[in-house]
C-alpha cells in the first residue's frame, strides 16, 4: 500500500510539473490619441485579434480601466510560446500584408495611439491554468504587488500557501498570477524592477461584493496568523511601503476572449 501512494504522489508530481505553464505572456497598455479610442476598439475587433491569431500569437484578454482614471487606456494579454518566438511572431505580424493594410485604412486621419508600454511575464506556479474565459457578468481586479527589498519569493510563497486559497473561500475568484520576467519594468502606476513584482487577475461578482469579499479575507483569523507569520520571518512587510498594492478595476471589452 505504501509503495502505491508513493507511486502515486510521484505520478501526481510530475503530472504538475508537466503541466508547469512556461509560456512568455506580453501585457501591453495603449494609450488612444484623443478622441480615437472607439477607431482603436474597431481595429482590434476587426482585424488586431485575428491577425494576432493567424500568426500564432495567442489573445488572452482585452480590457478598458473603469472610472475616471481610464484615460483612454486599452490593457491586454497576449501568450507566446516564448521569448525568442514572441520576436519572430510579433515580425510576422507587424509584416504581415492584411495588417498593415488595416493599420494603413485605419489611420488615414491620424494616428490612433498616443504611447504603448509593453511588458513580458512569465506564470507563476501557483497560477491556475491561463486560458481565456467567460463567465456570468463579473467585475476584474487587476493587482499590482511591489515586493519590500529581497521579499519577491517570500510573497509568492504566502500566496501559493495560503492567500490564493482564501480568495477562493471569500468568492474571489483567482485567474491569473505572474512575475516579470528578467529587465522589464511596469508602468500601470508606478516603475519597478523585475525582480519586486507581483502582478495578478482576478474576478468578482461586482464592485461591491470585491468590496465584502476582501473585508471578509481580511477579517479572516487563518489571513491574519499567515500574514503575521510570513511578516515575523522576513522582519517586516512583504510588500513595500509605498505605491506596494495597487488596484485597478476593469471591464473587457466586447472583443475580449476573457469576459
Amino acid at each position: 500500500m505504501n509503495k502505491i501512494l508513493a507511486l502515486l504522489a510521484m505520478t501526481l508530481t510530475l503530472g504538475s510539473l508537466s503541466a508547469a505553464d512556461t509560456r512568455v505572456f506580453e501585457m501591453r497598455i495603449y494609450y488612444a490619441a484623443p478622441g480615437k479610442l472607439e477607431a482603436l476598439h474597431a481595429r482590434f475587433r476587426d482585424h488586431t485579434t485575428k491577425l494576432f491569431e493567424k500568426n500564432g500569437i495567442t489573445n488572452i484578454g482585452y480590457w478598458v480601466p473603469e472610472g475616471v482614471n481610464s484615460q483612454g487606456k486599452l490593457v491586454y494579454v497576449i501568450a507566446y510560446p516564448s521569448r525568442e518566438e514572441s520576436k519572430k511572431r510579433w515580425q510576422a505580424f507587424l509584416n504581415d500584408p492584411d495588417w498593415k493594410k488595416a493599420f494603413a485604412a485605419s489611420e488615414k486621419e491620424g494616428k490612433l495611439v498616443a504611447k504603448i508600454e509593453s511588458h513580458f511575464m512569465a506564470a507563476t506556479d501557483y497560477s491556475p491554468e491561463i486560458k481565456p474565459s467567460a463567465a456570468a457578468p463579473r467585475v476584474f481586479e487587476f493587482r499590482d504587488y511591489t515586493a519590500s527589498p529581497g521579499n519577491l519569493a517570500a510573497l509568492n510563497a504566502r500566496f501559493r500557501n495560503h492567500t490564493v486559497a482564501l480568495f477562493e473561500k471569500h468568492g474571489i475568484k483567482n485567474l491569473f498570477y505572474w512575475n516579470l520576467t528578467p529587465d522589464q519594468k511596469i508602468e500601470i502606476e508606478v516603475e519597478m524592477e523585475a525582480d519586486k513584482k507581483l502582478l495578478y487577475l482576478l474576478a468578482h461578482k461586482s464592485r461591491e461584493a470585491a468590496v465584502e469579499s476582501f473585508k471578509n479575507f481580511r477579517d479572516d483569523a487563518a489571513w491574519g496568523k499567515a500574514r503575521a507569520e510570513s511578516e515575523k520571518k522576513a522582519g517586516g512587510s512583504l510588500t513595500a511601503s509605498k505605491d506596494g498594492v495597487i488596484s485597478l478595476f476593469l471591464k473587457p471589452t466586447d472583443y475580449s476572449p476573457t469576459k
